[in-house]
């Protein structure tokens, strides 16, 4: 086994600076597929000019986390994968120490590595654990395992379409481990060089309410994830009139994208919202 037995799918959407140094802390001895939520050809031909194991995918369209995500998955020919957002950073030894954990734990489906900028709890110190999810800012992929399942559930644009894999996987009684000798630095909350950031926050507010329905509406089904839902918009509708009253534009926006995420995730339409950048 080595790091060419490893490919990298990075989903990104206008992250230029961001993806640059995540691509320079990569081993160029390692595959990389970047699949660009655009039909940004100008940082196609830059990458792949300056990254000779960089296979870059444009979508021409925004198409989210999950689905841009399965583009680069089913791209891979590798016996494993490692899903990285492009606001992470890999240390020297990231790569080997995935591999060196793969002999360990052969039938593993999912490992995740500790998040490098995280105070480490007492529990985290254990060398591996088995664990119901991971975040999705780096996922290790037994691509084998995958098989059966497939990958994200493309109707989530944003949020929980990580968890949901999880638990499709944990519902198979595959293994998912948490590794906290393998470390990766994440910056959070900033994949995307996006000038308007209010622009992005409205875009997180709308998607996270939506997505939080559908996913309780999946598994618990409608009625249990209206109770789970309705204080959250009774909340939304309060601030929405709460900010209206005290001239706060931006506050009362951000409120009424929760509201119309809920709303819109309620009556069963799509996740239609994106930025307007």
């Amino acid at each position: 086994m080595s790091i060419k037995d490893i490919t990298i799918v990075i989903a990104t959407f206008r992250s230029d600076k961001r993806l640059a140094e995540c691509l320079n802390s990569i081993d160029r001895n390692c595959s990389v597929i970047v699949v660009e939520n655009s039909n940004n050809a100008n940082i196609k031909n830059e990458i792949e000019r300056k990254f000779d194991n960089v296979k870059f995918i444009l979508t021409g369209d925004n198409l989210g986390y999950g689905k841009a995500n399965n583009i680069g998955l089913q791209n891979v020919k590798t016996k494993y994968a490692l899903i990285l957002n492009p606001d992470t950073i890999l240390f020297d030894n990231t790569l080997e120490n995935f591999i060196v954990a793969t002999k360990e734990m052969p039938n593993f489906a999912i490992m995740a590595p500790s998040e490098q900028n995280i105070i480490a709890k007492e529990k985290e110190n254990l060398p591996k654990r088995d664990v119901k999810s991971v975040k999705g800012f780096a996922m290790f992929l037994n691509m084998k395992e995958f098989t059966e399942i497939g990958f994200f559930d493309e109707r989530f644009f944003l949020y929980f379409e990580d968890i949901d894999l999880c638990r499709r996987i944990k519902s198979k009684n595959k293994k998912i481990y948490l590794i906290s000798s393998i470390r990766i630095k994440h910056e959070g909350a900033s994949s995307s060089d996006i000038l308007i950031n209010d622009e992005r926050e409205l875009t997180r507010n709308w998607h996270w309410m939506w997505s939080s329905f559908i996913y309780h509406k999946k598994y618990k089904g409608f009625l249990i994830s209206l109770l789970i839902i309705l204080p959250k918009l009774f909340s939304s509708i309060f601030k929405i009139l709460i900010y209206k009253l005290l001239k706060n534009k931006k506050k009362k926006e951000i409120y009424y994208h929760r509201y119309s995420g809920i709303i819109n995730a309620i009556i069963g339409k799509k996740s239609w919202h994106r930025p307007k950048v």
